[in-house]
């Protein structure tokens, strides 16, 4: 007799991050429920670090970086992500296997109890706004100057608590689909719309990260991979790569599909809002306008249904043309000056870190003495 086979599913510590992995265990557990899975939480250098905004870390895959570690190593079959934590280019051997259906990718108004039944246009002079995204910074501050704009870092219950007891910031922006999957649709104050706030690339859609070689968890995988959210997030990746943004710069998108026709539109920004390119692309799926590539996977996510191998050369070439075009528009400006900006924050920030580290050294040394 065979031994039972036992997936193994890794993924970070935090509250969301569990209920993202077990709402894809409970997929595939409803395809077939003689499936066996096991766990395995583990912490990444984003979830250590609380104490910096992420633009100030001066790291990548800092939510990841772990996780595929345990991949390579195969400690783990495949591992559940937000989607907008993968870096658009993966390490060797690895890919994503599938991406789940996309939850709301907006991002959502949560204000302090004292404001309740406002929106954000309704608050004071003044008021703290709370984000660690320079790109929702970027944005708000763009269409509301007379706002401070200050970092906010944790979990999804750590800045709930932060925003109730700290009593320093009137709301904070958050992904609505963290909020809704956490259970807590009743906090949300206020939607933000595209022309408000455009959202962050794949945000909304949770990937599942796996070996490229390892064919029975990718038709595993493919039992819940989502055609058109797939096709959405290829381009909205490709777009990204080729801008070479990340969480150091100010880029975002909004995405529609329907009838085969995709509506791609983008915008760079600087870090105070003051500058903005934004353009729009619009492609037919059914017939790219590049010729169909060898490889089996897009911006690192696999081509799961390979008759439809069209559509994802469309996603992808639409996303780097609409890169290119707002290259031209000036978009490299702003993003050299934002990058050079967050690059002298990751040098203060260490610097700073290094003085309190050497001031606590010497407290310890005068107690010991």
């Amino acid at each position: 007799m065979s031994e039972e086979r036992i997936i193994r599913v890794g993924t970070r510590k935090s509250q969301l991050a569990l209920i993202q992995t077990n709402n894809v265990i409970q997929m595939l557990r409803s395809l077939d429920p003689t499936l066996k899975f096991e766990t395995l939480p583990m912490t990444t250098t984003g979830d250590r670090i609380l104490d910096s905004a992420l633009s100030k870390i001066g790291e990548k895959s800092l939510f990841t970086k772990e996780l595929e570690s345990a991949l390579i190593k195969k400690q783990v079959d495949f591992v559940v992500h937000s989607l907008k934590d993968l870096p658009t280019t993966l390490p060797d051997g690895l890919v994503i296997g599938c991406v789940c259906k996309r939850d709301n990718p907006f991002d959502a108004i949560v204000l302090h109890p004292k404001h309740q039944g406002k929106t954000l246009q309704d608050l004071p002079a003044g008021s703290v706004i709370g984000t660690s995204s320079l790109r929702r910074a970027a944005q708000v501050q763009r269409i509301y100057p007379q706002y401070k704009i200050e970092n906010i870092r944790g979990n999804l219950n750590t800045r709930f608590k932060k925003l109730s007891e700290e009593n320093v910031y009137d709301a904070i922006i958050l992904a609505v689909a963290g909020l809704e999957r956490m259970g807590w649709h009743q906090c949300i104050s206020q939607v933000l719309t595209p022309d408000e706030c455009m959202y962050a690339v794949s945000q909304g859609a949770m990937a599942v990260e796996c070996r490229a070689d390892d064919e029975a968890t990718l038709q595993l995988l493919n039992r819940i991979h989502d055609h058109t959210s797939t096709i959405a997030c290829t381009a909205e990746r490709a777009y990204l790569r080729k801008l070479e943004g990340g969480c150091s710069v100010p880029v975002s998108v909004f995405t529609e599909i329907s009838d085969n026709q995709m509506r791609i539109r983008g915008g760079v920004f600087s870090i105070d809002g003051s500058q903005v390119v934004q353009h729009t692309e619009v492609v037919n799926l059914l017939f790219p306008e590049v010729p169909i590539p060898s490889q089996n996977a897009f911006v690192g996510i696999h081509c799961q249904t390979p008759s439809k191998k069209n559509e994802y050369t469309s996603a992808w070439a639409a996303g780097e043309r609409l890169a290119d075009v707002m290259v031209k528009q000036g978009a490299d400006v702003i993003l050299a000056k934002a990058k050079a900006t967050s690059k002298e924050e990751i040098i203060k920030e260490h610097e700073m870190k290094m003085k309190k580290q050497e001031a606590a050294s010497s407290l310890n040394i005068g107690g010991i003495n």
